[in-house]
């Protein structure tokens, strides 16, 4: 095996000189799922089931294609406090929405949507007062809302994952089962090919019900539930994802580690959450601030050394994640400095061996959503865009030295293989630049000849770093129509071209006809 070159980059900076050095030799550092970047549904929807109608929307379903595909998620605290009835009739909304034979057609549905989208604000409130009071109450489900959930996933090219209720439970405290058999019954007559999971963050349990579930007994509720998919032809092999814990404090260290003993073997991925600050005392110089984005690698390190000392070699996703727990922090959870929360994590994810990572929330309550309630996309929409278009599986590696890499944060990538103006061997460098001046960037003499595309991504508007209208290189990203993306059009820099980084901004740089060894 060839040892990885590392290629210099010359980084100028106010005077100063720094080097970054690339990996384009030799093998990957890592690679990641071609589901990377995928997205959840927070299961608060399903409050009220009405609204899950509004999943029907032709503008939120072209939204959703075009971060395809990936995993779709529906999870999340109410998870727990779903209940399926497959004999209640669907709500007059959901009837009016069974298309599920032609994801194009879509029905009348204007008046309805427009009703429900007046009366969302008030609902929205309700479910965000609910979380923080930690005031939960039962919600029943329908086989609409079902319906809707797969329809939406399917025919948006996402493979959807369930999370079934834990908190049904027998008097010796073990899982009962029935209500999940009669919801799994019936998706599986209607042949929806699905995932699971099984309750979400266990280790608050007592806090939102009163009921302690440990470890041992957890995992023992999963082979429960492996039990059960392998008594249906279509979920023998299906997958099952958990423990969905939170955070890695003690606490939750202790409870997944012994999840993981009793009943990891049983699952595909081991799946946690994280969050970096508290949406209602979070701060603007919190989603600026280098230390709170470096708790992140800290988390991963703690959760990884757990999984690897009980089920090694068992791939570790990101169930749930976003900048700010408890629905966001307004106005900067759906403004562009929540970005550089959101492209670190992809960069430190990748590169500490995460092998997928699920968005909170693709659309729903709160303020850390992609799309808002008017289904206009937010900056973390076209970041996360520009991201599955450009950035592809393989992970190199890329060092910095002579100046601060926690205020510069750079990732290497080589470029997706899919993207059709890009060829096999081009790599994709992005980077974050949380210093207030202006970094610049040089290629070295061995890459001097090279043609780079820049894809730079900032602010639009008098609001700056708060604005929730976004840049690419100069044009403002919008729909074109309800169905229609703009195109993502790059920069060209030409050979020997310094790419200029402007103070707290972050982008993109496809570096052309590199041929690295690594990305072949």
């Amino acid at each position: 095996m060839l040892l990885p070159r590392l290629l210099p980059l010359l980084l100028l900076s106010e005077g100063q000189a720094a080097v970054l050095r690339l990996g384009l030799r030799g093998t990957p550092r890592g690679e990641v799922s071609p589901a990377f970047l995928s997205l959840t549904l927070d299961a608060s929807l399903a409050r009220d089931p009405r609204y899950v109608a509004l999943l029907s929307n032709p503008k939120l379903r072209a939204l959703a294609t075009a971060l395809s595909p990936g995993f779709l998620r529906f999870g999340g605290t109410e998870t727990d406090f779903l209940i399926f009835d497959p004999n209640k009739d669907s709500t007059s909304e959901e009837r009016i929405i069974w298309q599920l034979q032609a994801c194009g057609s879509r029905p009348v549905f204007a008046a309805v949507e427009k009703l429900l989208l007046a009366q969302w604000p008030s609902q929205e409130k309700l479910i965000l007062e609910e979380h923080n009071w930690k005031k939960h109450k039962n919600t029943t489900i329908t086989r609409n809302t079902l319906d809707i959930l797969y329809s939406f996933a399917n025919c948006s090219g996402f493979h959807l994952i369930f999370g079934l209720n834990a908190l049904l439970r027998k008097a010796g405290l073990q899982w009962d089962s029935s209500n999940a058999q009669a919801l799994l019954d019936y998706c599986a007559s209607r042949r929806y090919n699905i995932s699971w999971e099984l309750g979400n963050e266990p280790n608050s349990f007592r806090k939102k019900s009163g009921v302690y579930i440990d470890g041992f007994q957890l995992g023992q509720d999963f082979v429960h539930l492996r039990h059960l998919l392998s008594n249906y032809t279509l979920y023998r092999h299906s997958k099952l994802y958990g423990p969905d814990v939170g955070q890695p404090r003690k606490h939750t260290q202790r409870l997944l580690r012994s999840f993981l003993k009793s009943g990891g073997k049983v699952i595909d991925s081991v799946t946690w959450h994280h969050y970096y600050v508290n949406g209602r005392s979070a701060t603007k110089e919190d989603f600026l601030s280098p230390k709170v984005l470096d708790t992140f690698a800290t988390a991963v390190h703690e959760v990884l050394e757990i999984v690897d000392g009980t089920v090694p070699y068992k791939k570790v996703w990101l169930g749930e994640t976003s900048s700010a727990y408890g629905g966001g922090a307004p106005r900067l959870s759906n403004t562009y400095i929540a970005g550089f929360m959101w492209l670190d994590k992809l960069g430190l994810s990748a590169r500490q061996g995460i092998d997928v990572v699920m968005r909170q929330v693709f659309f729903g309550a709160g303020t850390y959503h992609l799309v808002d309630a008017n289904f206009e996309p937010l900056p973390d929409y076209w970041l996360s865009l520009l991201y599955k278009k450009l950035v592809g599986t393989k992970v190199l590696q890329v060092d910095l030295t002579g100046a601060d890499e926690r205020k510069l944060r750079v990732y290497l990538h080589c470029t997706n293989p899919l993207h059709p103006k890009y060829r096999e061997g081009d790599v994709t460098l992005f980077a974050l630049n949380l210093y207030n001046v202006t970094q610049h960037l040089q290629l070295p003499n061995h890459l001097s000849s090279k043609h780079v595309d820049q894809y730079l991504l900032l602010p639009h508007g008098k609001a700056n770093i708060l604005s929730r209208s976004i840049e690419l290189n100069g044009r403002v990203l919008q729909m074109v129509d309800d169905k229609t993306l703009p195109e993502l059009i790059e920069k060209p820099l030409g050979p020997g071209s310094i790419l200029g980084l402007p103070a707290f901004s972050y982008g993109f740089y496809v570096i052309k006809n590199t041929k690295a060894i690594a990305c072949i």
